[in-house]
């Protein structure tokens, strides 16, 4: 891959993160229930919050490994280990935040039933799991299949 697709890509990775920052902080401003409430009362009073926020590091994690991977693709080291660590690492993120997007869904349904419209949260946290999950199986797949070029790698490193 060439150097300018890879750090193209970084700085996608970049505002894909800095986005998903913006609108965490943004969104409880303009939720219904918060329009009229302080700072205080948005981020204090709101334990959904803070478990969104607590949910979203596995997401961050998951970034800052893909910007490695492709520095690691710049740097001509794709074939190795820590590249299969970094997949790795983003398959396990994929399947954490997948725990926290099933709680939070359960809470919707146990605690919120009844008390708010919970369909659309109900809407959000199904299509975030579907796509978490197919993200944790392209990591898985792509760890498998790297794991198994960097044997192949070694084994003609050995016999050379």
């Amino acid at each position: 891959m060439k150097k300018n697709s890879t750090i193209f890509l970084q700085v996608v990775l970049v505002i894909i993160g800095i986005g998903t920052l913006a609108l965490m902080l943004w969104e409880p401003h303009i939720e219904g229930r918060n329009a009229h409430a302080t700072l205080f009362e948005i981020y204090f009073k709101d334990p959904f919050l803070v478990y969104a926020y607590i949910a979203s590091i596995p997401f961050f994690i998951a970034l800052n490994q893909a910007f490695k991977i492709l520095r690691y693709v710049r740097e001509n080291k794709s074939f190795s280990q820590v590249t299969v660590k970094a997949f790795r690492t983003i398959k396990q993120c994929a399947i954490t935040f997948i725990g926290f997007a099933i709680g939070a869904e359960v809470y919707l349904f146990v605690v919120m039933r009844g008390k708010d419209d919970i369909a659309g949260g109900v809407v959000i946290g199904l299509v975030l799991i579907f796509t978490t999950v197919v993200t944790a199986t392209a990591a898985a797949l792509f760890e498998k299949l790297l794991q198994n070029a960097v044997d192949i790698k070694s084994e003609n490193d050995l016999t050379v």
